[in-house]
């Protein structure tokens, strides 16, 4: 059966034949293995961290083989567009180092010879392909009611019959096309089916570049093709859309999977090679005993904004993600621990085929090793360019006293083993605060660190002492430390452990101690870099200010 007469009342606007959006879109011009991947979100929300996730994967997958990497807007379902979603999504992906080769670049402009990349601006191509289908008996008008495709459902469900459009429950599925015809002069609301080919007692073998071979049963469903309000369904509008753009490998979250069946179908219907899909991982994240999906409503990390707010530089983000993707990259990190991770290659067939789990603790770890790295400079910058929008304190403070700040950032970092202090810029005021008076003086007698067994009346007794018989000027760490061990010992502190712990009785405490009450005047914290390294960047003038306040406390 076919529907010429049908199509040309339906689609009266449509007068290119399916042939020329082929011609139109011809094959790319790319060396042989080349891929093309896509980000194609719907533009009802701001970034999750598991579409930066996905994007990251396509764009890598892209970039190491010259391929392209570009970004259509899925915006069919306009009902539920965000303002500012699109723009948002080009930001989000640009500050984790992602810039796409074509596509949209902002809200109604876009780059590329193979668009329109918003699919809302794709109409009359979907209509054609619809009208196409129309006419080789392929798709058909259906006039059921939302009332009635309810009450079928419920008759389904309550008989244990799979739920659905289908055969025998398809009202429409061999209507003719002098009823379709009266049915739309009478005004009836109508949208466009696929009449499925399918058989669920056959199986479709597939392979899935993460998940391996699957199997599934055909499709046959007659899904909905266009909608009530001439917009395209997901289902149809990719399809069209992945073969014209010339798309080689679809790389998206495995909640997509149960919908390979009708997309496999779609492409053989359609008459077009389907690209290779691979569906991803969900990211999960652990919850008490168990593992569930790492949720928008529940987890502060599900939100890209998170990452920003609280100041995790973007690239360990993404090389925290790219571990998930291939867990090699850890090693690969350990052996080229300067080389930026584009020279890392991703292989989808070594991605875990479970749930990936999301650990903010891992997470720290990678940063904090990502910044111990960084030189100071670099350091200083990212650090004030995240406190002007986020900390205005710190950002007053650090940048008046730039060459101090550089210092301290630079505190260790030099050596073979450079410290690991920060894993994101918000820890950075509560680990530097001494070294501004404008901060270390608002701290209260409470607020004082005291180093276990050292009581605070002990601590001022030994800055009494220590302030003045203070060489500032020993000339290093060294010399410096040997003179506190001679202050320590005539104050009755004992500098070796097994003689204390022998004698304990004999001696007021370690060294260590004193060490400890220098370090708790200077500093009101009992872990700290290197205590000679703070007196030399505060100078000798503020260390000895700072016992006088110490004392009067």
């Amino acid at each position: 059966m076919s529907f010429e007469k049908l199509a040309e009342i339906i689609f009266p606007e449509v007068k290119n034949p399916r042939e020329y959006y082929i011609e139109k879109y011809p094959n790319r011009n790319l060396k042989e293995g080349a891929k093309v991947t896509r980000y194609a979100p719907s533009p009802t929300g701001f970034q999750h961290i598991g579409g930066v996730y996905a994007a990251l994967i396509n764009e890598r997958l892209a970039s190491q083989t010259e391929g392209v990497f570009y970004l259509r807007i899925e915006d069919t379902d306009q009902k539920r567009e965000v303002q500012g979603a699109i723009e948002d999504t080009i930001k989000t992906m640009h500050n984790f180092g992602m810039d796409f080769s074509e596509g949209m670049t902002g809200q109604e402009t876009s780059k590329g010879e193979y668009g329109p990349y918003r699919q809302s601006q794709r109409a009359d191509i979907y209509n054609t392909f619809a009208k196409d289908l129309l006419i080789k008996g392929l798709a058909y008008p259906c006039f059921a009611t939302p009332e009635e495709l309810a009450e079928l459902r419920e008759k389904q469900v309550a008989n244990k019959i799979t739920p659905g459009y289908y055969g025998e429950y398809a009202k429409f599925r061999d209507i003719t096309e002098e009823e379709a015809l009266k049915r739309i002069e009478n005004g009836e609301k109508y949208i466009i089916r696929l009449k499925s080919p399918g058989n669920p007692e056959k199986r479709v073998e597939f392979h899935d570049l993460i998940k391996g071979d699957i199997s599934f049963p055909e499709n046959n469903q007659d899904i909905v093709l266009i909608k009530g309000d001439g917009l395209p369904t997901y289902h149809f509008a990719h399809a069209i859309d992945d073969y014209l753009m010339k798309t080689t490998d679809v790389i998206r979250g495995e909640e997509w999977l149960s919908s390979l069946p009708i997309h496999v179908q779609l492409f053989e219907v359609l008459g077009f090679e389907a690209p290779r899909y691979a569906h991803i991982p969900t990211i999960m994240k652990q919850d008490g005993g168990s593992k569930r999906k790492l949720s928008k409503r529940k987890d502060a990390e599900a939100a890209v904004s998170y990452y920003k707010e609280v100041g995790y530089p973007t690239v360990t983000v993404i090389e925290y993600l790219l571990n998930i993707v291939n867990s090699t990259f850890e090693e690969w990190r350990a052996e080229n621990p300067t080389t930026v991770y584009h020279e890392f290659e991703i292989h989808l067939e070594k991605m875990g085929k479970s749930g990936a789990l999301f650990d903010l603790v891992k997470l720290n770890d990678v940063a904090k090793d990502r910044i111990a790295l960084m030189k100071a400079s670099d350091v200083y910058d990212n650090y004030i360019a995240w406190a002007k929008e986020f900390d205005e304190e710190m950002y007053k403070l650090v940048t008046e006293n730039e060459e101090m700040s550089k210092e301290i950032f630079n505190i260790d970092k030099e050596g073979p083993k450079p410290r690991k202090d920060f894993a994101k810029w918000d820890e950075v005021k509560e680990k530097i605060f001494y070294f501004f008076d404008e901060l270390f003086y608002k701290e209260t007698l409470e607020q004082v660190e005291l180093p276990k067994g050292l009581t605070i009346e002990a601590a001022k007794a030994i800055i009494e002492v220590y302030k003045n018989e203070l060489n500032f000027n020993a000339g290093s760490q060294e010399a410096w430390f040997e003179d506190l061990k001679v202050i320590g010992a005539n104050l009755g502190y004992c500098a070796n452990r097994k003689e204390f712990k022998a004698n304990p009785d004999q001696y007021k405490g370690m060294i260590s101690d004193v060490a400890g009450a220098v370090r708790i005047a200077l500093a009101h914290r009992t872990n700290t870099p290197d205590l000679y390294t703070i007196m030399q960047i505060l100078g000798e003038e503020k260390v000895r200010e700072r016992f006088e306040k110490f004392l009067s406390l």
